[in-house]
């Protein structure tokens, strides 16, 4: 009899504690009765009937993430190769929500089958009506076209998107090797385009510089030659009056003209020497020669007095 009472508190023992639940914090427990959904149990400790009420699943309410690899075909035969990212959770806590979410797949396998599927497609269908090269520029338009198709059926399946993220899009490698060349002659185009427009500037200035240092340097020796002459006339005519005015002197004192004709002869010729450098100076000495010449001088006075 002891040994009776003993196996029966046990087992009333074991129903007892069988009637707490204790479900984590960021889960909800789905209670069914014979096979048929009853209620949800909230995060923490909870009561079921024994043997009655049993814990059909424990659904988690945070979020989830999953990565994605698939392949799309552009328009013009183009493969291309994306990496994905997707976040999701449960849409809320209601009670219809967490029957979705608990009764719409088989299980989490099938679940995750369905939704990286219907990922793809929805990319497939977008890609394949854009060119290869237009597939890098519309990273956020692919995006928004899945959010765009996803978010019903999720919320039809219990779940709601939060983001989706494009990680890595690339293409063969013929067509990658081929878009760096485009991608480096276009480079070169512009360094050559830039060069060229470079080295024109650099003649032009230089061409400008060049046609004003002429211009500059032809209106200085405009300048240069108008002061020599100015400077030359100037000296003639000063000599022209000093003779003039040193003729008049000796005539006035009665005095020969030649003789101030002889002076600037030897002068002359004292001004050749001093000066000459070493160079040859051939002179005609005779008497003849030194008439000739004072002829010509005085002839020089006559002409400025009569001026």
């Amino acid at each position: 009899m002891e040994i009776t009472y003993i196996v029966l508190g046990v087992l009333a023992l074991l129903i007892l504690v069988s009637c707490f639940v204790t479900v984590n914090q960021g889960t909800v427990a789905v209670i069914t009765v014979f096979g048929k959904y009853s209620r949800i149990m909230a995060p923490g400790l909870n009561f079921k009937i024994p043997l009655i009420e049993m814990v059909h699943k424990r659904i988690s309410i945070q979020n989830k993430s999953v990565e994605l690899e698939f392949q799309a075909v552009t328009q013009d035969q183009a493969n291309v190769y994306f990496k994905a990212m997707l976040l999701y959770a449960v849409f809320n806590q209601s009670e219809e929500t967490i029957k979705n979410v608990a009764f719409k797949f088989i299980d989490e396998r099938n679940f995750m089958q369905a939704l990286i599927r219907t990922i793809e497609g929805t990319i497939r269908s977008f890609v394949a009506t854009k060119r290869q090269s237009e597939i890098l520029s519309l990273r956020t338009e692919i995006i928004e076209e899945v959010k765009k198709h996803l978010d019903d059926t999720l919320e039809e399946w219990g779940y709601h998107m939060i983001d989706i993220q494009l990680n890595d899009i690339t293409f063969d490698e013929e067509i990658i090797k081929s878009m760096s060349r485009v991608v480096a002659s276009n480079n070169l185009k512009a360094a050559a385009e830039n060069e060229g427009q470079a080295l024109l500037i650099t003649k032009t200035k230089a061409a400008e510089a060049e046609g004003n240092a002429i211009k500059i340097s032809a209106i200085a020796e405009k300048e240069a030659a108008m002061q020599r002459g100015q400077g030359i006339a100037l000296f003639r005519e000063e000599v022209a009056k000093g003779m003039a005015q040193a003729a008049k002197e000796m005539t006035e004192a009665d005095l020969d003209a030649s003789y101030l004709l002889f002076s600037m002869w030897t002068e002359a010729i004292k001004h050749f020497a001093e000066q000459g450098k070493g160079n040859v100076i051939f002179l005609d000495g005779s008497t003849d020669g030194m008439q000739k010449t004072m002829q010509q001088l005085m002839a020089t006075i006559k002409l400025n007095e009569k001026a």
